[in-house]
């Protein structure tokens, strides 16, 4: 793999990895509601998600999704749901009275990294995104093993610094809905993006 590949990939990745989607808007919802260092530490649970999907990917396993309706249903379902459960918890979220507002307790990191996890490894699209996308920039006559690994520890790298992006952006509009009804509607604004994500999911063909 020769620079002028790297120099190519490096912008189309990270275009990717800033598009809108369920784990991006959750990153910049945990900023908001906890810390931009919380978003940080549960962007893990994702990355650890992506990595199977790479890992998957170069081992040609991604083909199970091409080759099996059945397979891709089934995931696509069980994604969809977890993303209407996220989105019907977070609509919920109390904020209590001006008065006795305190700043919300954060929940287990381990909670956090597998909300992150589960969005992530809910969505077949995105295996199969790494399947159309990182092969291009790997050359069959070279050390593909060894290429994958490059490309993909670069993927995984932008993809934290994106996740650091929208939870820098969350923590900016903090300001914006300091009070609890502020507050509350940014939470269900979120929750119906996800929920409109979720339906997108149901709808979606390979």
């Amino acid at each position: 793999m020769n620079l002028e590949v790297l120099l190519l990939f490096i912008p189309a990745c990270f275009a990717l990895n800033l598009t809108p989607g369920p784990n991006n808007l959750l990153a910049m919802n945990n900023a908001q509601r906890f810390s931009l260092t919380s978003a940080l530490l549960a962007g893990i649970g994702r990355l650890v998600a992506f990595a199977v999907m790479i890992a998957l990917a170069a081992g040609g396993l991604a083909m199970v999704l091409y080759t099996s309706e059945l397979v891709f249903t089934a995931i696509k379902v069980l994604g969809a749901l977890y993303l209407f459960h996220t989105a019907w918890r977070l609509w919920f979220v109390g904020t209590g009275k001006q008065e006795d507002v305190k700043p919300e307790s954060t929940p287990g990191l381990k909670s956090l990294m597998k909300q992150e996890f589960l969005l992530a490894a809910g969505n077949p699209k995105a295996i199969l995104i790494f399947t159309a996308f990182l092969p291009q920039f790997v050359d069959p006559a070279g050390n593909v093993p060894l290429q994958f690994a490059i490309v993909g520890g670069l993927f995984l790298l932008m993809e934290w610094v994106a996740i650091g992006l929208y939870g820098a952006a969350g923590v900016y509009l903090r300001q914006w809905f300091a009070r609890p009804a502020g507050q509350r509607l940014f939470n269900r604004v979120c929750s119906v993006l996800l929920a409109g994500a979720g339906g997108g999911l149901l709808v979606s063909q390979r």
